[in-house]
C-alpha cells in the first residue's frame, strides 16, 4: 500500500494511461480525483476505484482553459481536503505530415499539452506548496525525445516543454518539499493511438492493424499498456522514489536506444 490516504488528483483519468494511473493508485491506498473533459468514461473510472474500496470522486476539466483548471483543483481540494499527488497526464494529438500541421492545430495542441499542463501543475504546486509536500508526476512523450516516427511534429513541439518544465519545476519547489518527475512513454495500447486519425482513415486502420504497426517498431516486440507506464507512475508518485525528482523515465521498450 505505497500510497496508503493519500488523495491523487489524475488528470486524463477516464481513458488510457490516465485510468490506469488512477485504477493503480487506488490499489496502493490512495483516494483518486479523476479529471478529464470526457463525464462519461471518468464516471466509469470513478465506479472501478470504488469497486477497489477507496474513495473517488469526477471533476470535469477543460484542459485548454485555465480558468476550468483552477476549478477543477478547487472542487478536488473540496471533496477531500488536500492534493497529495498529482499524476498531470492529459495530451491530445492529430496524426498529419508535416506539410499537413495548421496554425489552428499547432495552437490547439500547445494549448492542452503545453499550457494546460504548466496551469494545472503551478495550480495544485500551490496547494502542496503550502501543506510543504507533494510529488508530481508529468506524461510527456518519446516524441519530446525525438521520436522520428511521431504523430506529428507539433504534438512533438507540445510535449518537449514538458521535460523542461520538470526539471526548472523541481528546482523552483525543492524548497517546499514538492518532488517533480516525468515519464516518456512509447507507443501504448489506447484509444489515445487512434484519438488523432481521421474518421476516413480509421475505416481504413483497424486497432489491430495500427497495434501490429506499434509493435514493428518495439525492439523488444510489444509496445506498452497503460498498466506498464501507470507502474512507473507509481513509483514516482511514492516514497520509493522520495530521492528522486527532476528526472524522466522513458518507458518505450528500447526505441529509443536505436
Amino acid at each position: 500500500m505505497l500510497l496508503t490516504d493519500k488523495v491523487a488528483l489524475i488528470t486524463g483519468g477516464a481513458a488510457g494511461i490516465g485510468r490506469a494511473v488512477a485504477l493503480k493508485s487506488a490499489e496502493a491506498g490512495a483516494d483518486v480525483v479523476v479529471s478529464d473533459i470526457d463525464a462519461v468514461k471518468g464516471a466509469e473510472t470513478v465506479a472501478e476505484v470504488q469497486k477497489l474500496g477507496r474513495r473517488a470522486v469526477f471533476v470535469q476539466t477543460d484542459m485548454a482553459s485555465v480558468p476550468s483548471i483552477k476549478a477543477a483543483v478547487a472542487e478536488a481540494i473540496a471533496a477531500f481536503g488536500q492534493i497529495d499527488l498529482l499524476a498531470n497526464n492529459v495530451g491530445i494529438t492529430r496524426v498529419q505530415g508535416f506539410f499537413d500541421v495548421t496554425e489552428s492545430e499547432w495552437d490547439l495542441l500547445h494549448t492542452v499539452n503545453a499550457k494546460g499542463a504548466f496551469f494545472c501543475m503551478q495550480e495544485v504546486a500551490r496547494h502542496m506548496a503550502a501543506r510543504r509536500q507533494g510529488r508530481i508526476v508529468n506524461t510527456a512523450s518519446i516524441a519530446a525525445l525525438g521520436f522520428r516516427d511521431t504523430t506529428s511534429i507539433a504534438y512533438s513541439a507540445s510535449k518537449a516543454p514538458m521535460l523542461i518544465m520538470t526539471q526548472v519545476a523541481a528546482h523552483q519547489l525543492r524548497d517546499f518539499n514538492i518532488a517533480v518527475n516525468c515519464v516518456c512513454p512509447g507507443p501504448t495500447y489506447t484509444e489515445f493511438v487512434l484519438g488523432g486519425v481521421s474518421e476516413e482513415r480509421r475505416k481504413k486502420v483497424t486497432h489491430e492493424k495500427m497495434f501490429s504497426r506499434m509493435d514493428a517498431h518495439v525492439p523488444i516486440g510489444r509496445a506498452n499498456t497503460p498498466e506498464d507506464v501507470a507502474n512507473v507512475v507509481l513509483f514516482l508518485l511514492s516514497d520509493l522514489a522520495r530521492n528522486v525528482t527532476g528526472s524522466a523515465y522513458t518507458v518505450d521498450g528500447g526505441i529509443m536506444l536505436r
